[in-house]
């Protein structure tokens, strides 16, 4: 097949051109720098060089596709006062519009989006948003067009943004925590799951979770704890007002804090993994254990 790949070789592109190369698939990866045309072709795919504000290149791009992998890439710094969550979900807007433009112009029939889990919620869901509006918008095109809308979990690697506090305090707080479940998922795991999506014969447009592991935060806390030779390691909760006001002091913009506040708290109160509860699909294969190494791999440095 010959397929597009959006999102250059980032933490799901890369591991997910790799996968479509080995299988034997012709991949189209886009990129807006041309800096990573040589990495791209040195996997064995080519290099598409532009953006996805771009709707022209896109439709130039995605014809003669079999399949395209879509992703929404936001641009500009959290800590950047300009870089306000409107103009974040407007861009957003901006580039779910493009594809829809793109797909439809260019006639190709397989779609897999990378959404979000908590993309079913309306609000209290922070930036989580854009991905509700994604699917409403793509949710538009012809029923002839097959969509898999992919709803993975909490990345592994965000847990690298605890790596400051354990260094400076010995602990992880966030405004949940302790015995509140998170579910983790790994780039790999998300990989497999889009490849088997690509692949599909079955029509129509469907809606599947990517998760690796559930875990209370202790649990986690103690998994990466164990790796980092802080055996003792806790996972503290915070209040609302104490999370924002330390996105603050690590130059977090208001207005992006916000967001982060609002879907932590829909993750301590349990309305964010709701829908993931009624439609779970089976676990991945990379575990806590597993990225752990990585977690202790970045402690040390």
């Amino acid at each position: 097949m010959k397929i597009i790949v959006t999102g250059s070789l980032g933490y799901v592109g890369k591991p997910l051109t790799e996968e479509l190369i080995k299988k034997g698939h012709s991949v189209t990866v886009i990129s807006s720098s041309a800096e990573k045309q040589k990495d791209i072709e040195a996997l064995g795919a080519k290099a598409a060089i532009g953006t996805m504000g771009d709707a022209n290149f896109l439709i130039d791009t995605f014809t003669g596709a079999d399949a395209v992998y879509c992703m929404l890439a936001l641009h500009g710094s959290f800590a950047d006062p300009g870089n306000t969550a409107d103009k974040i979900i407007a861009q957003a807007d901006t580039v779910a519009n493009n594809y829809v433009q793109a797909i439809e112009r260019s006639g190709v029939k397989r779609v897999v989006y990378l959404s979000s889990i908590g993309a079913d919620m309306e609000k209290d869901s922070g930036l989580i948003i854009i991905h509700h509006h994604a699917e409403k918008t793509l949710n538009k095109l012809p029923s002839d067009v097959n969509i898999s809308f992919m709803r993975p979990s909490g990345f592994y690697k965000n847990l690298f943004a605890f790596v400051p506090s354990i260094k400076a305090q010995g602990i992880i707080a966030a405004s949940y925590g302790g015995d509140d479940i998170n579910i983790f998922v790994s780039s790999l795991d998300i990989a497999d799951a889009i490849v088997e999506e690509i692949e599909s014969k079955i029509p129509g447009k469907k809606v599947r979770y990517i998760a690796s592991e559930e875990l209370t935060c202790n649990e986690a806390a103690g998994i990466l704890g164990a790796a980092i030779g802080k055996p003792d390691l806790k996972w503290l909760t915070i209040s609302d007002e104490q999370q924002l006001n330390g996105y603050k002091a690590h130059g977090m913009n208001d207005s992006l804090a916000q967001q982060f506040v609002e879907m932590n708290a829909s993750i301590h109160k349990g309305k964010f993994y709701k829908d993931y509860n009624q439609h779970k699909s089976t676990l991945g294969k990379v575990k806590l254990k597993d990225f752990a190494k990585e977690f202790a791999a970045a402690m040390a440095q």
